[in-house]
């Protein structure tokens, strides 16, 4: 192992290349690592893995992560620290090549290398099957690595099968229903190519840090467990360890600075590690165990090795020097029996309070667990044919234990007070006292009241000394008639991930402007030919509008406006939601989930539908075509597409599965072309051959089948604008050629292509609403004025709601149409309205009666107009409201009040004769 030289807190020290950095600071004689959060007490490390509660460090190369623990931070040359008190500082800008994800299919996973888990792995790949083995170590072995000793070599010849992949350093952080883990790579920044991976004998390239998105056919869990520290005064000096930590640092990584040490137990693990410590070399001042008598190889072979061992004995206190380190220097015991009290020189106490499985995945799927008296501690013994519990976690501890206890020392309320039961998180004994003081006994609510659990550890040392204390309040654990066992404590709740895992890392390559997808038409590339300037709907790149050279986006509009209401313009409608819907039932569900009927309508028609979540409240709109007797295609919102989709599922898999109806999505299979204007016909119909487009052959809310060019069309009368127009709906790789085509024969007809908000424009001049924009998730049908949609003659959901009092109590917003008393003025979207004569109350605020929703310039008209939703707004036609003052930039304030006047929200061709032509 080659020694390499690395810097913590700007000092240099000396290190074995891949060692844990807490290793390389205890050996270098760095007891104190940092200073606790909340008391700012000298802290040093205390565990072996992810569950230190103290040694968190500022990585300042690398990756330049925070909060993480100096015992999983291998050493390497270069490599730069820092002591961490509190959350540390992120990255300004984390090199995106560090963080990459992937998924993985696999027969079964295996989670953990010890020897439970080489063993569920050999026995799936005697059985045939493909496996992938991750260990959140630096390699396989488990407790035996902690031991010095090396794997026995039938399990050797496991890691070398060419079905196995082993992943090391991987940790998994969740698990969720059907089998779907996700995990976290994580390499060495200096490392350099760690081993590779085996996979049938090949190797896998690994980024720095990887997400693994792993689903498997079965998953053995043999995570392993956590020791358990002990509570009494003073327990969080430096120099305070897990035994089992401390034996391995002075055993296995050659630490040598400590000389007397004092094992405190309530299990036979103390007793093993005790004498690793003395073979070692120190001093053992003496093993003092809280249990009244024990037996064992354990036992047997502490006091052959002339240990002194003391039964019913404990740790009370502990003492230190004077001076910044504060470092331990003495242990105060205490007698259970008689009570005498005595102290003893150490600058190690090594503590040992049980083990605790990890409990975490498993929960995480809702996996129930079971109070183990025999271990005193919570395990899960589950098997099915999809997952299985094996090792710790199940209850397996091998060893030589007698059973062991729970135990607190009976401390003065001034002991509690540096009694730590949560060492990040500051919170103790009198802390818990407290909280059970003011009535609490859930250990959720304990939790809270105390923090207890609540930081980056998630109670991995802490949360069971909660419980045995509780229980210890409570009387049970000291022989009490009443109080509470852990069994009914129950444990903390456990949510992924299961380490703090950054966001960089869950982003992967995915940030910036891949953050998020981006899904474009098949027409995207014209519009970026034609200078179109773009919108995100939802994930969609649409096209806003088209300026042309010099143009501001208000001539721009206004241009598109004119040659849509006037000639004839067109616009790609691709991004629609498209649901293809068929089966016997879909005309009987249709009918239920809109407010209106489809069942009845005839083969080759549309209709504009509206739907109502369950309380009554429009959810989302569109028009659906009957294609035939049992085949429907509904069109949606751009941005509700995916919603509705889950919304239609929802309702046939868990209400009607009796309903023969299947749905698809069909949205990136059609591209939908709208052509729209009073010369859109005449300019279609030179495009179309075979098809009669006269309005007497073709009615508004009709579909078509068409050819052009012999590409299969549909084309049907819908119009968003209010004007005469055809939608195209054609295959998504043969729109840019029908697009070009339209360009080409619109040429004499000044065809113009017009974006989203000339459409926003067209639509509500026709007082068309876009639910969710001129609607905010509490309007009724009736609110936004379509009664006429609401049929009286079906049940559908959401139409029981209509009848709840508050829906049809007065007071409710309700959508109107606003013009404003200066014709050139847009009001502000989303501006409050309040009545001319409205008064600030004596908070200085002014009650609203509503706000706009939609607001624009209308050319047709010749003046700003707008949509508002007003509180019953539609028995106040006529009344002029005010728009008070509001800031319109930074430093800067509308000072006049502007009025506009109620009036029905549909402003132009009310007869719809334009759109009916």
């Amino acid at each position: 192992m080659s020694d390499v030289s690395f810097s913590f807190d700007d000092k240099l020290y000396k290190g074995h290349q891949g060692e844990p950095m807490a290793a390389a600071l205890l050996r270098s004689g760095l007891l104190t690592i940092t200073n606790s959060t909340y008391h700012g007490r000298p802290r040093g490390v205390v565990g072996l893995g992810v569950e230190e509660p103290n040694a968190l460090v500022q990585l300042v190369s690398g990756t330049m992560e925070s909060m993480l623990p100096a015992t999983v931070i291998e050493v390497a040359d270069g490599l730069a620290a820092r002591s961490l008190t509190g959350i540390g500082a992120l990255p300004e800008s984390p090199d995106e090549a560090r963080y990459d994800k992937t998924n993985r299919y696999v027969d079964t996973l295996v989670i953990g290398a010890g020897l439970a888990g080489l063993t569920a792995a050999d026995e799936h790949l005697r059985a045939g099957r493909e496996v992938l083995l991750i260990d959140d170590q630096t390699g396989p072995g488990g407790h035996l690595r902690h031991l010095g000793l090396e794997l026995p070599p039938a399990l050797r010849e496991v890691l070398a099968h060419g079905n196995l992949t082993y992943i090391y350093r991987c940790t998994a952080v969740g698990l969720y229903d059907q089998n779907y883990v996700v995990a976290i790579e994580r390499r060495s920044d200096h490392l350099g190519n760690s081993p590779p991976d085996r996979r049938a004998g090949a190797p896998i390239k690994r980024a720095r840090i990887r997400v693994w998105h792993i689903r498997a056919d079965q998953i053995v869990l043999a995570p392993g467990a956590f020791q358990r520290p002990l509570i009494f005064a003073n327990n969080d000096r430096p120099g305070i360890m897990l035994s089992h930590a401390a034996a391995t640092y002075v055993a296995v990584h050659g630490v040598r600075i400590f000389k007397r040490a004092v094992v405190s137990t309530v299990d036979n693990q103390g007793y093993r590690d005790a004498v690793r410590l003395h073979d070692a070399g120190l001093q053992i001042q003496g093993i003092y165990d809280a249990r009244p008598e024990a037996g064992g190889p354990s036992v047997a072979a502490a006091i052959a090795a002339g240990i002194p061992v003391h039964f019913r004995a404990t740790v009370l206190d502990t003492g230190s020097e004077t001076g910044a380190e504060r470092t331990l220097r003495n242990v105060t015991i205490r007698n259970l029996d008689t009570g005498e009290i005595s102290t003893t020189p150490a600058d190690l106490l090594a503590v040992s309070g049980g083990w605790t499985p990890i409990l975490d995945l498993a929960t995480h799927i809702g996996i129930k667990t079971k109070w183990s008296e025999e271990h005193a501690a919570f395990v899960i013994k589950h098997s099915t044919a999809k997952l299985r519990t094996a090792g710790m976690l199940a209850g397996d501890f091998g060893g030589d234990d007698d059973p062991l206890v729970f135990f607190v020392p009976a401390l003065d309320p001034e002991q509690s007070r540096h009694a730590y039961i949560d060492l990040q998180r500051d919170a103790t004994l009198h802390d818990l006292c407290r909280a059970v003081g003011a009535g609490l006994s859930s250990i959720e609510h304990i939790k809270r009241y105390t923090t207890i659990g609540t930081s980056h550890d998630q109670g991995k040392t802490s949360g069971m000394l909660t419980i045995g204390a509780l229980c210890q309040l409570n009387g049970t654990a000291q022989g009490g008639k009443s109080g509470l066992s852990p069994a009914d404590v129950g444990t903390l709740s456990f949510r992924p991930p299961y380490v703090p895992v950054t966001f960089a890392a869950l982003a992967g390559r995915e940030r910036g402007l891949l953050s998020d997808p981006i899904r474009i038409t098949s027409l995207h590339q014209w519009h970026v030919e034609a200078g179109a300037v773009f919108e995100d709907v939802g994930q969609w790149k649409r096209p806003w509008y088209f300026p042309k050279p010099g143009e501001r986006k208000e001539d721009a509009v206004r241009r598109e406006c004119v040659a849509a209401r006037q000639g004839v313009a067109v616009m790609d409608a691709s991004t629609l939601g498209k649901i293809d819907i068929q089966g016997p039932d879909a005309g009987v569900f249709l009918d239920r989930i809109y407010t209106n009927i489809f069942s009845t309508l005839p083969v080759g028609q549309c209709r504009y539908g509206l739907m109502c979540k369950a309380d009554g409240i429009v959810f989302d709109d569109g028009v659906t075509t009957r294609l035939g007797e049992n085949h429907f295609l509904m069109t949606t919102t751009t941005g509700g597409a995916a919603g509705v989709l889950a919304w239609l599922e929802e309702w046939l898999q868990t209400e009607w599965p009796d309903l023969k109806v299947y749905c698809t999505s069909v949205t990136e299979h059609i591209s939908t072309i709208a052509l729209v204007g009073p010369k859109s016909r005449k300019l279609l119909q030179e495009f179309v051959t075979g098809t009669d487009l006269s309005k007497s052959a073709f009615p508004f809310m009709h579909s078509r089948e068409a050819m052009i060019d012999g590409i299969p069309v549909r084309i049907a009368r819908i119009s968003f604008s209010g004007e005469l127009a055809f939608e195209i709906n054609v295959a998504w790789d043969h729109a840019r050629y029908i697009w070009e085509r339209l360009w080409a024969l619109g040429r004499p007809y000044d065809l113009t292509a017009y974006g989203t908000e000339t459409m926003h424009v067209l639509r509500a001049e026709k007082g068309y609403i876009i639910v969710g924009q001129d609607t905010d998730g509490t309007q009724t049908p009736y609110d936004v004025n379509m009664s006429w949609i609401v049929s009286k003659k079906k049940e559908f959901i959401g139409k029981r709601s209509f009848q709840l009092p508050y829906l049809k109590a007065t007071g409710r917003l309700q959508l109107v149409g606003l013009l404003p008393e200066n014709h050139e003025e847009v009001i502000p979207e989303g501006a409050y309205l309040t009545g001319l004569t409205a008064q600030p109350d004596d908070r200085g605020k002014t009650r609203h009666t509503g706000y706009v929703t939609s607001s624009y310039y209308s050319c047709e008209l010749g003046r700003a107009f707008a949509l508002a939703l007003v509180t019953d707004g539609l028995t106040r036609m006529g009344e002029v409201l005010a728009v008070p003052p509001i800031p319109i930039a930074i430093g800067t304030s509308r000072k006049k009040v502007l009025r506009a006047t109620i009036c029905d929200a549909v402003f132009i061709d009310k007869e719809n004769i334009r759109r009916d032509d």
